[in-house]
């Protein structure tokens, strides 16, 4: 138990840390380019950190009780892998939007990506074939967002900055990662069944 609490102080510390680098951003006014409206000042309130703080610790809870549940190096990296993809989604979609901006309903849609993630997981019950079946269904859910909303949604997706084409290079992004988590998780699902 002891263990468990420690690891969870250092997730707790690396999370603020991680959280320092807007705040003081914002404290010495440090502007980031926003590829939609160029070079901005930090604007956060208190609701976005904490947003990205619950996040951050939710996903540091998540690797601690479940990928630490094997001793499979390659089913913890393929966990770790999957995590970080879902976390850089809802940082990115949330903070300045994939389809357009952040404002625009249009990436509403990517919350199939984590039901998705989510009830496949839990299907599964975090088994490394299960899981390599979620991540591969997620990589399609990912895929499939823009196609929607180009095809199905075309008023609703104003495309912002980066196009039709940047929004379709972003999403491949993410198919990547959860694709390479799956084939991960279909490795350690070879080695558990030998």
């Amino acid at each position: 138990m002891k263990k468990i609490i420690k690891r969870l102080i250092i997730w707790a510390v690396a999370i603020i840390l991680i959280l320092l680098i807007p705040f003081l951003a914002m404290l010495f006014n440090i502007k980031f380019y926003d590829p939609g409206s160029g070079f901005e000042e930090m604007n956060w309130d208190l609701f976005d950190f904490v947003i990205i703080g619950v996040a951050l610790f939710s996903v540091g809870l998540a690797y601690e009780f479940i990928a630490r549940r094997s001793q499979k190096t390659v089913y913890r990296v393929a966990f770790a892998l999957g995590l970080f993809g879902a976390l850089l989604l809802f940082w990115i979609n949330g903070a300045i939007g994939i389809i357009g901006n952040e404002d625009n309903s249009a990436n509403l849609m990517y919350g199939a990506v984590f039901m998705v993630g989510l009830i496949g997981s839990l299907l599964s019950r975090f088994r490394p074939r299960g899981m390599s079946y979620t991540l591969f269904a997620a990589a399609m859910a990912q895929l499939l967002v823009p196609v929607f909303a180009l095809l199905v949604w075309p008023a609703k997706a104003t495309w912002g900055e980066p196009g039709v084409i940047g929004v379709f290079i972003i999403n491949f992004v993410f198919v990547a990662l959860f694709v390479i988590s799956a084939l991960l998780f279909q490795l350690a699902s070879k080695d558990e069944s030998r």
